[in-house]
């Protein structure tokens, strides 16, 4: 398998392994800088190993995070903006695989892509508060093997999207406001007063970018197309979600544990140890991806935090011909106003309202950007969940316009 500019042609167990990692695009000529003084850098270098595919040098450490340099002549540039991928439910790192080769390529320097690893398989039943915690870990993993990393963004694909928001949640970090000097003498004097930072594992926050992800979960009133809008058929998949292990709880909002409201009901607020909603407030910009057809797992609904009365009316062509399979785009909004009325928030009286409505109008508080893609009159649109992030470039390759749209609208 080829690409013009940067080609990975060993289809080796090594290949595939390289898939689940760091993906770092980066100037070439001097070595990577390390931590100085600590007798573990040492040990570090002896257990790395570097091997090449085609113009990428890949170098892997014990823990199987492998880092790719894109070489070009002169001074390497140390990365500055991470950005990290997360993979929706039984999949892996390997589903980013197009998408981060793709962004690599159109910025070579100064950028970070991380496909997390961590959450593959079986482990995304483990419930999206354990893989959140998972992701977080591997986030700030990522960030102590390179110090040189100024700015954070994330994209996640179903159920990634939300394994991210619980973890951004937990990186979130709000620094402390300068303090007024001490000896100033004219206490008339206004001295200018820093407002506090906030940011995700000490970087600066800059994208969250979802693609057919469950934002509202997938309890009944049509979310998941696959049921039809059948009632009969949605109160046996919120009663057969166990089958999915804690995960699928989760998404079916089926969870009370110690009389809690369902998790994802708690996501769309913050609570004393986790601000999910300060955290995403905090970025640059928030970025839903929806599909509005033939996704059988995903409604357009939630996967684009609207009501069903909110959904736009399509014109028949895309709005832009660069982009075939885009068919609107609805800017950023101005963030609703908040609302008084708590009702139903406390642990009690959770299940006397509409948890959807209550999901959409908190998510809502802040501002979200709408990209709707619509695979109608391709053989790949009843593939369309996984062609929007394009999982395997061989059967999904009609949603390279929207990754290619994802890249466009990206500033490292």
């Amino acid at each position: 398998m080829e690409e013009k500019g940067c080609a990975i042609t060993r289809n080796t167990e090594e290949d595939m392994h390289v898939v689940g990692s760091d993906l770092k695009g980066t100037g070439g000529g001097s070595k990577k800088t390390r931590r100085s003084g600590k007798s573990g850098d040492k040990e570090t270098k002896k257990k790395n190993k570097t091997y090449w595919m085609g113009c990428l040098r890949a170098e892997s450490d014990e823990s199987g995070n492998v880092d790719f340099t894109v070489d070009f002549p002169g001074e390497r540039t140390e990365p500055t903006h991470l950005v990290v991928m997360v993979n929706g439910l039984i999949g892996s790192a390997q589903n980013w695989r197009f998408a981060a080769k793709q962004m690599l390529k159109t910025y070579p320097q100064g950028l970070l892509v991380h496909c997390s690893k961590r959450n593959h398989s079986t482990q995304t039943f483990s419930g999206v508060d354990v893989m959140g915690e998972r992701l977080a870990e591997e986030v700030r993993s990522v960030i102590k093997r390179h110090p040189s990393l100024q700015k954070i963004s994330f994209v996640g694909h179903s159920l990634g999207g939300l394994v991210a928001r619980y973890a951004i949640g937990r990186l979130y970090e709000q620094e402390s406001r300068e303090e007024l000097p001490q000896n100033s003498e004219d206490i008339g004097d206004t001295c200018p007063i820093e407002e506090p930072k906030e940011r995700i594992a000490g970087l600066e926050p800059m994208y969250f970018i979802t693609s057919a992800t469950p934002h509202l979960g997938s309890r009944g009133h049509k979310q998941v197309p696959l049921f039809s809008g059948s009632h009969t058929l949605e109160r046996l998949a919120t009663r057969m979600s166990w089958c999915l292990g804690k995960t699928g709880k989760h998404l079916f909002l089926a969870d009370s544990d110690d009389g809690k409201p369902p998790l994802l009901l708690r996501m769309v607020s913050d609570s004393r140890d986790l601000k999910f909603i300060s955290a995403l407030r905090c970025f640059k910009r928030r970025i839903a991806y929806a599909n509005t057809s033939f996704d059988h797992l995903v409604g357009w609904s939630t996967s684009s935090i609207r009501r069903r009365n909110e959904l736009p009316k399509l014109q028949r062509g895309p709005v832009n011909e660069k982009y075939p399979h885009i068919v609107n785009i609805e800017p950023s909004d101005t963030a609703s106003n908040h609302e008084e009325d708590q009702s139903g928030s406390n642990s009690n009286g959770f299940k006397n309202f509409d948890m959807e409505e209550e999901m959409i109008r908190e998510l809502t508080k802040v501002s979200w950007e709408r990209v709707d893609v619509s695979f109608r009159g391709t053989l790949q649109r009843f593939l369309a969940h996984n062609t929007i992030q394009v999982k395997t470039k061989m059967i999904n390759s009609a949603g390279a316009d929207v990754i290619q749209h994802m890249i466009d609208n990206f500033e490292p």
